[in-house]
């Protein structure tokens, strides 16, 4: 009888005790954005490149997002694209981001010179970010985009971005 006492004491104290873990996910915080949050993931598009991709959200409303992919197709010369964002947040909410953006990249292909008769891009428009999973984000852009051989052409950019809260 003694033991079984001890032991129900020992469980209430034990159970009383709060336990923290280590690692906290995000549940699609919006206040996570209030402050400095950090991603990094891939980003595709004309206007501002393609690869791995940086984006830092500042503790406004502002993202800065730097791209820089290097690929080397069997057939063809190295593949060399740098690129770079500014969104301007619109709308937050809990899961959802709605932007405006500015892009541009330069894209360089080719041994002797460049292939590409317009390697200069910038592009200007909306995009939305969306909460896929935790911290895990898909982002979706509809940008007008500029070439340097002077063509104009509405043209999507797609994106993943893990967050580091």
């Amino acid at each position: 009888m003694n033991k079984l006492l001890l032991l129900l004491i020992a469980m209430f104290f034990i159970s009383s005790v709060p336990l923290y873990s280590q690692v906290e996910v995000s549940r699609g915080k919006s206040e996570a954005f209030g402050g400095d949050v950090h991603g990094v993931g891939f980003s595709a598009g004309p206007a501002s490149g393609f690869g791995v991709s940086y984006r830092y959200h500042t503790s406004g409303k502002f993202s800065v997002q730097g791209i820089v992919g290097v690929f080397k197709p069997k057939t063809t010369d190295t593949f060399y694209s740098f690129g770079a964002e500014l969104q301007q947040d619109l709308l937050r909410s809990n899961t959802t981001r709605f932007f405006f953006d500015v892009a541009s990249s330069y894209i360089y292909n080719g041994s002797d010179g460049n292939n590409y008769a317009a390697p200069f891009r910038a592009g200007v428009g909306l995009g939305g970010e969306f909460l896929i999973q935790d911290a895990l984000h898909f982002t979706l852009e509809g940008l007008f985009t500029y070439f340097s051989d002077g063509t104009i052409l509405p043209l999507p950019q797609l994106a993943f971005h893990y967050y580091f809260y």
